[in-house]
């Protein structure tokens, strides 16, 4: 039966919204958090294993080195406290994708406490989030459930395990309740999701690919009737993977909880899910808390020792962060604020960088990718990033037109012949023999030819209304197969309509 209810501003407008977001960022360290079995997404199931990621008896952990200073570096990358000694701890629950019947996580001594992160939103706001805790844990294996409606357990005949990612390292993000966002509340999440990517990207941590399950979040929403009243009962809707996805379920979940409140019905501390197909959480099971976990230091683990001088170190080697780029880009390309967000929403600010560093102009490298690129990235239901194409092909392009060597039709063919995999820029050039077609005499006959068509355009040029000169131009460039330099075919028309 579906759930009641309440329309969103009505629901934003009565009830003050506070949420929260785990974010789990899965790091790309060569090897698990505890063993030295070795990570690869797609691998064959159940093949990257030790005793130690099968909680086998007698095996021990011992813990990378490399994934410890990548939570150093997010932590200072949030603005974090940096915890001296910091503890693992043993997190008890029983899934059949956890191995152990307990996952190594960290509870009251986590390595990263205290931080924020500032979004920007897209009307140039600026919204502080403020980070609780992001935590160093090892992630659980993968079930699989088949038979039933789209993977889910519900209906499946039977249910496989894959334990390859069992052990693989996570840092936990989890902020602080947040408060006072109101109906942005899941544009604000949006944002924030972003920029913990774009952060996390940078420092070269994670892949951060979201529909690979590098990074997801786990959803917290509850509602209260005032900013000064209690929190409310809240939700947590588990294992949300896209950024759409999260900014949906926290704008369902404050309609739902509306709704009920509004009936006098109890909100239920509870794990939901969020479903793709029908925009819609569903319940799950009552949601435990800290306590019902039974977290005990694990006793296989000594504590982490983090000296201020190691710190220091891991500061020396942080790299420029995404809002500091954004700006310093923003400013070199001479972009406007709309300019810098289209790149941004388009995903394709990386690209178009990579783009100019390969010698392209910033405006040709933007021309590219958020027109021909995208639209062509749009039609095959993929991302910029996937299409057969590298900055460094865009950037041949806009070198052979800069040359005179191609026309935009020319360059519009050969970014084609690139994408169906007929080669490089300059061996589509050669292939199809593409070149701007020089020959005076040439491109007079073609005038002449469009001339003696469209008697009318000829008068219409000659009284002086140049408007329909593209008639002219177009009926040239078809005669020569778009190899005609459109500035030299001007200048002929011009020429003959005076002369």
């Amino acid at each position: 039966m579906a759930e009641k209810l309440m329309k969103y501003a009505d629901a934003t407008k009565k009830y003050d919204v506070v949420f929260g977001l785990e974010t789990h960022v899965e790091l790309s360290t060569n090897t698990k958090l505890f063993c030295p079995a070795h990570i690869e997404f797609g691998g064959e199931p159940n093949t990257e294993l030790t005793p130690v990621s099968l909680g086998l008896p007698g095996s021990l952990p011992v813990i990378n080195k490399t994934a410890v200073d990548y939570a150093i570096k997010l932590g200072l990358a949030l603005h974090c406290e940096i915890a001296e000694w910091s503890q693992f701890a043993r997190k008890n629950y029983f899934y059949p994708d956890m191995p152990r019947d307990y996952q190594i996580s960290q509870y009251d001594k986590p390595t990263n406490g205290n931080g924020y992160l500032d979004v920007e939103l897209e009307d140039g706001t600026v919204f502080r989030v403020p980070i609780e805790r992001a935590h160093i844990e090892d992630d659980a294996g993968k079930n699989t459930h088949v038979g039933g409606a789209d993977g889910r357990i519900e209906g499946a005949d039977h249910s496989l395990v894959d334990y390859n990612r069992a052990g693989v390292p996570l840092i936990e993000i989890v902020t602080k309740p947040i408060e006072g966002a109101g109906d942005r509340a899941p544009e604000i999440a949006g944002a924030y999701m972003r920029a913990i990517r774009d952060i996390v990207r940078a420092l070269n941590i994670s892949h951060a690919r979201m529909e690979q399950g590098n990074m997801r979040a786990d959803v917290n929403v509850s509602l209260r009737p005032s900013p000064d009243a209690p929190y409310g009962t809240r939700s947590e809707t588990k294992n949300v993977n896209s950024f759409r996805g999260i900014e949906k379920t926290i704008q369902y979940e404050i309609r739902r909880q509306a709704a009920r409140l509004d009936d006098g019905k109890e909100i239920l501390q509870e794990t939901r899910h969020w479903d793709e197909a029908t925009q819609t959480t569903a319940g799950g099971r009552l949601k435990s808390d800290a306590d019902d976990y039974r977290y005990f230091p694990d006793p296989d683990l000594v504590m982490l020792h983090i000296t201020k001088e190691h710190i220091e170190e891991m500061k020396a080697q942080m790299p420029e962060m995404p809002r500091e780029r954004r700006n310093r880009l923003k400013s070199e390309w001479g972009l406007s604020d709309l300019q810098m967000r289209d790149i941004l929403n388009a995903d394709a600010l990386d690209l178009i960088e990579e783009t100019v560093k390969a010698g392209a102009k910033a405006a040709g490298a933007r021309k590219w990718w958020l027109g021909e690129l995208s639209r062509e990235a749009n039609a095959k239901g993929m991302s910029l990033e996937e299409l057969p194409i590298t900055p460094a092909d865009v950037a041949e392009v806009e070198k052979l037109i800069a040359s005179g060597k191609l026309n935009d039709k020319l360059a519009k063919q050969t970014v084609e012949g690139v994408l169906k995999g007929e080669g490089t820029p300059d061996e589509v050039v050669k292939k199809h023999d593409y070149k701007i077609v020089e020959d005076n005499g040439a491109i007079e006959a073609a005038v002449d030819a469009a001339f003696e068509s469209n008697p009318d355009v000829v008068e219409k040029l000659k009284s002086g209304n140049m408007k329909p000169m593209g008639v002219i131009i177009g009926a040239v460039m078809k005669a020569t197969r778009g190899q005609a330099d459109a500035k030299a075919v001007t200048k002929v028309v011009m020429g003959k309509i005076k002369g």
